[in-house]
């Protein structure tokens, strides 16, 4: 077939500049996407060890998340495929592995109770993960096309971040333990779900870390707090991880709801 037949096809690239992913970014990104499958597959054998397991690889999916994007930032390797194949990861790790473990701990065991009830959760259950991952991939696609807020340069997400949300049903699972055996707990465990779900498509803006001076020297306090806090997480996960993932849950609401109300005392008092 001669050039100009591939050409009709759309087989020839007229734009001869190379299209592809660094390698260390990149690296971060396959082990977060291995983190992301890994969970999926432990989620389904249901026990209470491999949905800790699940939890656990979500929360390493978080970080080789965080560190494929500061790696890129830091080095200047971003790419316009790095930036698809990370979204791609993402919707693996922060929308099916999610779903999969809030599934399994929260549903599928209190199913195997007799009563309507359980029935109900169920189909209740079907549709509020749906919901988690059609947000989840709404969030990824704004975010690929608007970027980060308008008006705070690198210092605002709009929306809760993927990765924040999964993190808050993975720290759940973590530091609850044993699977889910009363549909009252169901319910609310997917009411839990359905809300940040909605903070991902929200319009509140959470704090993104990535203006922070990480290149810069800091204060030698600033060490011991960051030895403390992994101290910490390694020594009691369960609620260190619980506690930040609520808190940065609650924060972005919290400062939402104080730019509301100033507006409104600024608007009467105008």
């Amino acid at each position: 077939m001669t050039e100009k037949g591939q050409d009709d096809f759309g087989f020839v690239e007229h734009d001869h500049r190379r299209r592809g992913v660094y390698l260390l970014p990149g690296a971060f990104t396959v082990g977060n996407l291995l983190c992301g499958f890994y969970a999926v597959l432990a989620a389904q054998q249901g026990g209470a060890a491999q949905l800790d397991d699940a939890a656990r690889a979500i929360g390493f999916a978080i970080l080789f998340d965080a560190f494929d994007g500061f790696i890129a930032r830091m080095t200047r390797t971003n790419t316009d495929f790095g930036k698809q194949f990370d979204s791609l990861a993402d919707m693996v790790s922060f929308g099916m592995a999610p779903v999969a473990l809030a599934y399994a701990w929260g549903v599928q065991v209190m199913m195997r109770a007799d009563g309507a009830e359980a029935r109900y959760v169920h189909q209740l259950a079907w549709l509020v993960c749906l919901a988690f991952v059609i947000c989840c991939a709404w969030r990824l696609a704004r975010f690929n096309v608007q970027g980060m807020a308008p008006g705070g340069g690198l210092r605002y997400f709009v929306g809760m971040p993927t990765p924040a949300a999964a993190g808050v049903i993975a720290a759940t699972v973590h530091a609850a333990g044993e699977p889910l055996l009363d549909w009252r707990w169901s319910l609310a465990w997917l009411a839990l779900i359905l809300t940040v779900a909605w903070l991902m498509v929200s319009s509140i803006r959470y704090p993104s870390f990535k203006d922070l001076p990480w290149a810069r020297k800091q204060h030698s306090l600033w060490y011991i707090a960051a030895a403390l806090l992994v101290g910490s997480i390694i020594k009691y996960s369960e609620v260190v991880l619980i506690l930040i993932a609520g808190g940065y849950l609650v924060s972005g609401l919290g400062v939402h709801v104080v730019r509301l109300v100033r507006h409104r005392l600024v608007s009467r008092t105008a």
